[in-house]
């Protein structure tokens, strides 16, 4: 079996899992190795770090005294988080002592892009000197989002209503590549000045093609997310290391702020409309 998620591919075992095991409500472990609880502490954790850097950053760079962190925070916590990103996925170990900094990383990114993301929707509705209210609003929204749509799928995969077995994967994982090709097509053409591709990413395109992408990303994205439940949920039934719950807690991290970037660029194209 292949994970979508890349960094979820630690938990791939030498044998094939046994799709039986998918839809299985989450199950506890012994006390050295991986159980529910610890996941669920670690990733806590991890989200506690993630949403404090980013209160932070939206605070410093809403201030005019700081304002010139903005770039700072969205290049060094992009660069750093991926940076980070990469030494966790290929060494699962450094998990609980790195994803905390990654963690941060991507906080001080997400207050940064946020608070971008609310001026560019004030600038476009002609609404200049309320970036910051209408920005608090979309992310308010974004992140009760984020987490009805997590919670839902947890339950979805829980109670076996989603059963992500291997035509469900090949789906997502086909899905997943799909977006990455069409992304680097974007790029490259707007590298040579065609931006008509790379423009669906704008958080002010509220055009329907805009509109409906960022629609088909974020039920990628929650798709993702049954994904990542199967991948801990036999990592715990396969006893992994102690150490696992904090890659666990960092691989659902990249998913969530992933999700989350998606629902703020959707709710941001709508409120450009207005």
């Amino acid at each position: 079996m292949r994970s979508s998620n890349p960094t979820l591919r630690a938990f791939e075992a030498p044998q094939t899992w046994d799709d039986a095991h998918a839809g299985r409500p989450l199950s506890k472990a012994g006390t050295n190795t991986m159980t529910i609880g610890g996941t669920v502490t670690a990733t806590s954790i991890l989200l506690g770090i993630c949403v404090a850097a980013a209160i932070g950053s939206w605070a410093a760079v809403s201030s005019a005294n700081y304002a010139f962190l903005q770039f700072p925070f969205l290049l060094g916590g992009m660069i750093g988080g991926l940076v980070f990103g990469l030494i966790i996925s290929f060494k699962p170990r450094t998990a609980q002592f790195l994803a905390p900094v990654y963690a941060a990383l991507q906080g001080l990114f997400l207050g940064a892009f946020s608070y971008m993301v609310g001026n560019m929707v004030a600038a476009k509705v002609g609404a200049s000197g309320s970036g910051t209210q209408i920005g608090t609003t979309l992310v308010l929204q974004a992140i009760g989002l984020t987490f009805a749509i997590t919670a839902a799928m947890l339950f979805c995969y829980v109670s076996g209503i989603i059963k992500p077995g291997r035509v469900f994967r090949a789906v997502v994982v086909s899905a997943m590549g799909g977006l990455m090709l069409f992304f680097v097509v974007a790029l490259v053409m707007s590298l040579f000045g065609n931006s008509t591709l790379i423009s669906v990413y704008s958080p002010t395109n509220g055009g329907l093609i805009s509109v409906g992408f960022s629609l088909l990303v974020i039920v990628i994205a929650s798709l993702v997310l049954v994904l990542d439940f199967q991948w801990i949920d036999h990592g715990i039934q396969a006893g992994l290391p102690k150490h696992m719950e904090w890659y666990a807690g960092f691989a659902l991290l990249v998913t969530l702020v992933w999700l989350y970037i998606e629902i703020l660029r959707l709710l941001a194209k709508l409120r450009s409309n207005n």
